[in-house]
């Protein structure tokens, strides 16, 4: 009856370790909405978790937001495209080292009618147009790398925004996805990464009206989280993902991501 009641703790306790064997083989991602909402980690994630046995998790928020879960460590790995928060999180010692992964652009989107005649490869009178007929206008108001690129533009193009904000213009505080809805729904301007864009579908009658200036290019970053200030911090598996995106491997499949037949990001890690 002893060697019975072993059997049965065993069968209890073996389980249990297996179990915890294989939740320790994951690791955290704070990431952008544009890289999960295009569609892109749904694309390489895979490729990276069969040669590895790591699973990972993404927390898409805006890359201000992601930062801040990776530097309470919340997070594994950051993978942002802020280069200025970047090198910020880097230097206070919230990260140990920023690589540079692939790029993209950003586009203006508006509706097909374009009624401020933005039209054309200059974002800056772009948005000195938008800022004089104030048309509908849908910002991401929530510190991600795409807000602070359009606080940029409009700063570059010499417009004092919060002189000039009004009920056309509309903070919204939410991810590139739920935003492209928003200016569709309200036929509104909006910038956003080319990428969440080729992968949006509910369109209505928004198209690129501004795209192919080259202060609209976007540079993607990945950081591991500091074990020093974050013990718990999944160093060796971190890593190992960090090393993977900028390897052949890895750069290979990031560009190997298209919809129909046009590719979202651009791999460009200097290895």
């Amino acid at each position: 009856m002893k060697f019975v009641k072993f059997l049965i703790a065993g069968a209890i306790v073996l389980p249990c370790s297996f179990a915890t064997a294989a939740d320790a083989a994951f690791i955290t991602v704070a990431s952008t909405t544009s890289t999960e909402q295009s569609g892109l980690f749904g694309h390489i994630l895979p490729v990276f978790e069969k040669e590895s046995g790591i699973k990972v998790r993404v927390v898409a928020l805006g890359t201000g937001q992601a930062l801040d879960t990776a530097r309470r460590g919340d997070a594994d790995v950051a993978f942002v495209h802020d280069q200025v928060a970047e090198a910020k999180f880097v230097a206070e010692g919230s990260g140990v080292e920023r690589k540079e992964v692939m790029y993209n652009d950003f586009v203006l989107v508006g509706p097909k009618a374009d009624p401020a005649k933005v039209a054309g490869k200059d974002i800056q009178a772009g948005l000195r147009r938008i800022a004089a007929s104030r048309p509908p206008f849908v910002s991401r108001g929530d510190k991600s790398g795409t807000h602070a690129a359009e606080l940029r533009y409009w700063k570059s193009a010499g417009v004092d925004l919060e002189a000039i904000k009004g009920p056309w213009y509309r903070d919204s505080g939410l991810g590139m996805g739920p935003v492209l809805n928003m200016a569709a729904s309200m036929n509104a301007y909006v910038l956003a990464d080319r990428g969440t864009w080729l992968a949006f579908k509910n369109r209505a009658d928004l198209a690129i009206v501004i795209e192919g200036d080259t202060r609209l290019f976007n540079q993607y970053g990945v950081i591991l989280v500091n074990p020093a200030k974050h013990p718990h911090i999944k160093k060796v598996e971190g890593q190992r993902f960090i090393d993977w995106l900028v390897s052949a491997a890895g750069q290979k499949a990031i560009a190997g991501y298209k919809i129909s037949g046009e590719q979202l990001f651009f791999p460009n890690a200097k290895r």
